[in-house]
């Protein structure tokens, strides 16, 4: 049954993967990101480009590329995915940091490990079991929050959004400590049930640490493919339902073809949804916090700061 056109109680979170394996042109991703602002999307992310690329591939840093992308843009949200086992939190503090200021506030990252313990060893960590890369990750942000924090001048919305994948049991533990942003991730026949599940459970361990259920955004991450007007249509029913639902509180997009899925989501997905009162039409702040609804981070020398 089509869903009703009344205003949403709680904003609908959608963001998009600009990954494009084997490009080195940075004017892809800035036209990828700029389709995705036209749409009001909250971020793209750009995925880690660290590793040795696969023969015939060439590999570009997102950190980079996305502070390229970050003056040919205004609003979109800019996620570039950070391997932890790779960068020393005061590199991590700075390079983020410095992407916030000049995107004026707009700066996130993903959270990641090396993918396997002898890639980790390549780049010097000693660690011998995905609990200890996690744990070393763990560390990792404890750290590179602190120096946000000591920061002077400050990042312009507080502090970079903290964004993990939340779809396995040891990033999740991680991203209840720290995540801004969790994603969990579906195949092609996306369950609602097990999105669900997992969301359950990480708000459960947010409880169990103290923190708000409430001040972390929740996203499906879902592989599409569109090949006509008919699945942009599709998909909005999809998005509409689950959200409406309660099973989500937005989605991450992961495209098969950039260019058609794109284009698609942005000219056929997201004018569904805003014609059904679930999507907005503008953005109402200029941060990447304002944009997921999530409070600017207190400073914590805010106090001792204050005027006797």
């Amino acid at each position: 049954m089509p869903l009703s056109a009344s205003a949403p109680i709680r904003p609908l979170h959608l963001a998009v993967s600009i990954d494009r394996p084997g490009v080195r042109d940075a004017g892809p991703y800035v036209r990828a990101a700029q389709l995705a602002e036209r749409g009001r999307l909250d971020f793209v992310t750009l995925g880690d480009t660290l590793g040795p690329p696969r023969r015939g591939e060439s590999r570009l840093d997102a950190l980079a590329v996305l502070a390229r992308v970050a003056p040919a843009t205004e609003r979109i949200g800019l996620v570039p995915t950070v391997t932890t086992t790779r960068t020393e939190p005061l590199h991590l503090s700075t390079a983020l940091s410095t992407l916030d200021w000049v995107s004026g506030g707009r700066a996130g990252w993903t959270v990641e490990v090396s993918g396997t313990e002898a890639a980790a060893r390549h780049f010097g960590r000693r660690a011998a079991a995905p609990a200890d890369l996690w744990r070393e990750a763990a560390a990792v942000a404890d750290a590179a929050a602190g120096l946000w924090d000591g920061c002077a001048p400050r990042s312009p919305q507080g502090r970079p959004v903290t964004v993990v994948d939340a779809t396995r049991l040891l990033p999740r533990a991680a991203a209840a400590r720290h995540a801004d942003v969790a994603y969990v991730r579906t195949g092609p026949a996306p369950a609602p049930g097990a999105v669900r599940a997992a969301r359950d459970d990480l708000h459960a361990r947010l409880r169990a640490l103290g923190r708000d259920p409430g001040r972390i955004v929740v996203l499906a991450s879902l592989p599409v493919a569109l090949y006509a007007a008919a699945d942009a249509v599709a998909l909005a029913e999809l998005a509409g339902s689950w959200w409406a639902d309660g099973v989500i509180d937005g989605f991450h997009f992961r495209p098969r073809d950039p260019d058609r899925d794109l284009a698609l989501l942005v000219d056929g997905t997201v004018p569904v949804l805003q014609h059904r009162g679930l999507l907005r039409s503008f953005y109402p702040g200029g941060t990447l916090r304002e944009h997921l609804c999530l409070p600017r981070p207190a400073h914590p020398y805010a106090a001792e700061r204050r005027p006797a």
